[in-house]
């Protein structure tokens, strides 16, 4: 009987890990999806070495709906585009080269060690340059797990 439950208990960690491994696809198009909003991070904020310029975030129609309801469906996806922000000699702050592009995507069986959100960030936007891989849990949902609904910090808003 102990050995069908630690072959049983060995069995799900190997699953939760291999779900948590699973990569996530770079979004093609995604400006093109809904704009949720723009932010700026700058020196002084404590995500600043991290995350500090011009944010977009995007969601697809699932994700769209999820900010409305607070409960995201399979198939929601959020884009979170890092561009840096360039002071211009007029007093204005443009967008300069992307920093990053990471990806939050929700389904509920492959991700399940992370809530049921799957993560990757990709270097400049590069699809061939991923950032997270296999350290979703530390890199990603570590902080994500503090907001709320459902672990997305952005909000509806009319």
């Amino acid at each position: 009987m102990k050995s069908g439950i630690v072959g049983n208990a060995v069995t799900l960690v190997l699953a939760t890990t291999v779900a948590a491994a699973e990569p996530v696809d770079y979004p093609e198009d995604y400006r093109r999806w809904f704009h949720v909003k723009s932010m700026v991070i700058e020196a002084g904020h404590p995500l600043f070495p991290d995350f500090g310029g011009i944010h977009h975030v995007y969601a697809n129609e699932a994700a769209r709906r999820g900010l409305v309801t607070g409960r995201f469906p399979d198939g929601a996806v959020l884009v979170f585009d890092l561009l840096q922000a360039v002071r211009t000699g007029d007093g204005a702050v443009v967008e300069g080269p992307r920093k990053m592009l990471a990806v939050m995507v929700r389904d509920e069986a492959r991700f399940a060690a992370t809530d049921g959100w799957g993560y990757e960030a990709f270097a400049g936007g590069d699809p061939a340059r991923r950032l997270v891989g296999t350290r979703a849990a530390e890199a990603c949902h570590a902080c994500h797990r503090r907001a709320a609904p459902d672990f997305v910090f952005s909000e509806w808003r009319e």
